[in-house]
């Protein structure tokens, strides 16, 4: 909702080409996320294991290890990030000449961060292996909202995207020291002395392992199309591009809540209450499809109207057609999330891995083709496309874990 009333009163107090390079330093803090390394999750999953058995006492032990490893592999993401600023703002993007002083010194400000973002994902996991969500969305609500009331509150006194970041870092901290507060108060035993263990680090490494090649590639498929648009079309096609885009995905926001409480639940039932995860599978997905259908029809009628309203005439002739192919990408892929999670939960990260795998030069190939073919309209047909296939083979691969109906498991 803050998105409606905010992101047009940014694009006009940065400018369009301005509003884009804000984009894409998003983007790009989210790809280097990966140097998470599938930590966050492989520790969701440890954690809930534990959870109801005689082994709580290892938790802190195991919540410390992951969050001292994902700090160590964040400063070497933050320090690989600083280094390629200058080869992306230069030869990479259509930065326009005039804002690239200070698109490199606003790129080189999220790299500094990016240990407290991981880590903060890591919190994150913690508070969500214990079923937390209320706790979660009391941080990352408000988060959403201040990543677009923040750059507002900055355009009182600049316009530069350097005072724009500082004030999205600045939000960001506050919530990771608010997730601090709210693991201590969950699991007090983490306020002993650190005590990270190699048998930790190792099983941690293990779980995560085949999750890294998911959070690599994944990004890719998600984030590259807006590098695409600004490498061969331009930077305000990025604009007219992620606006609908950034608009379209808060949708996420849904099956990311719905997700957070199921991927612990299907940690802890999957081995032994098989049955009950199936049944909680079929229901997750069906309610989730009702709740968001008439919302995704809702969107696709009224794109060319809401566009207008919302930005302008110019928004709404260039961009039209992305939201309508977007906002069916979306809702495919907010229904994968489920099998997703059941399948990385189940300890098969490998086959969701090899999925992606497959899909990346096959997504590349087509994002390119249609970019040059259709603009900024190809982009996202591309990528509906491709999420239709992945969610297709996700149920699938879902099926043939989940017992058939009759069949019996251990309870």
């Amino acid at each position: 909702m803050a998105a409606i009333f905010t992101v047009p009163l940014l694009i006009r107090g940065l400018g369009t080409e301005r509003y884009g390079t804000l984009n894409l330093a998003w983007m790009l803090i989210g790809y280097f996320s990966l140097f998470d390394f599938g930590l966050s999750r492989a520790l969701i999953k440890l954690v809930a294991e534990k959870l109801g058995t005689e082994q709580q006492w290892e938790l802190p032990s195991q919540v410390w290890t992951a969050l001292l490893m994902m700090f160590g592999l964040a400063t070497l993401g933050g320090l690989i990030m600083w280094l390629a600023v200058p080869w992306l703002v230069h030869d990479i993007l259509k930065i326009p000449p005039a804002l690239q002083p200070e698109s490199m010194r606003a790129f080189s400000l999220l790299a500094a961060t990016l240990p407290i973002i991981i880590t903060d994902a890591g919190l994150s996991g913690v508070l969500a292996a214990h079923q937390q969500c209320g706790k979660i969305n009391a941080v990352a609500i408000p988060m959403r909202i201040f990543t677009f009331v923040g750059p507002l509150l900055a355009l009182g006194f600049s316009r530069s995207l350097v005072a724009v970041t500082a004030v999205l870092i600045a939000g960001r901290l506050v919530a990771w020291i608010a997730n601090w507060s709210l693991c201590f108060r969950v699991v007090p035993a983490l306020r002993q002395r650190p005590a990270p263990t190699r048998r930790v680090a190792v099983r941690l490494l293990q779980l995560g392992g085949w999750m890294t090649v998911s959070i690599v590639i994944s990004p890719v498929m998600v984030s590259l199309d807006r590098f695409l648009i600004a490498a061969l079309v331009s930077v305000a096609a990025v604009a007219y591009y992620a606006t609908p885009y950034s608009m379209i995905t808060k949708l996420w926001t849904i099956p990311a809540a719905l997700v957070g409480t199921l991927f612990p639940a299907f940690a802890s039932d999957f081995v032994q209450h098989r049955d009950r995860t199936a049944r909680v599978f079929e229901k997750g997905s069906r309610y989730l499809f009702l709740c968001l259908f008439p919302m995704s029809l809702l969107i696709v009628t009224l794109a060319r109207e809401g566009l207008g309203v919302w930005l302008g005439a110019e928004f709404a002739s260039n961009s039209t057609a992305v939201p309508q192919w977007l906002t069916v990408g979306v809702l495919i892929n907010s229904l994968a999330q489920i099998p997703f999670a059941l399948i990385q939960s189940a300890g098969r990260a490998d086959l969701t891995a090899k999925l992606h795998l497959v899909e990346l030069p096959f997504y590349l190939a087509a994002v390119y083709w249609l970019i040059e073919m259709r603009g900024i309209e190809g982009t996202a047909m591309a990528w509906t496309a491709r999420v239709a296939v992945d969610a297709c083979i996700l149920f699938a691969m879902a099926a043939r874990l989940l017992p058939t109906p009759g069949s019996t498991t251990a309870t």
